[in-house]
């Protein structure tokens, strides 16, 4: 998991669980399983996409490096075949 910035919360209320990446990203499901996959697929979109489309900084907000390398590093697990949950949760 990336550590400081980006914190894994759970929270359960009735028929919904929310697994939350921090402010990067989050999953919802009937289940924490169902949630966790859910998490996990909007990651994978979020990596293609920045992956595919490239991120270039504005210059009035510097980028926060360590989510640009968080999410380089995640791409680069999917790119090669691997399972980004062991990153993620791990």
């Amino acid at each position: 998991m990336i550590e400081d910035s980006h914190p894994l919360t759970v929270t359960e209320s009735p028929g919904l669980v929310r697994v939350q990446l921090g402010r990067l990203s989050r999953g919802e499901g009937g289940s924490l399983q169902e949630a966790a996959d859910d998490l996990i697929r909007r990651l994978l979109l979020l990596v293609i996409a920045f992956r595919s489309s490239g991120f270039t900084p504005s210059c009035e907000l510097p980028p926060d490096l360590e989510t640009m390398n968080f999410l380089y590093e995640l791409g680069e697990i999917a790119a090669a075949g691997g399972d980004i949950r062991a990153r993620v949760f791990g």
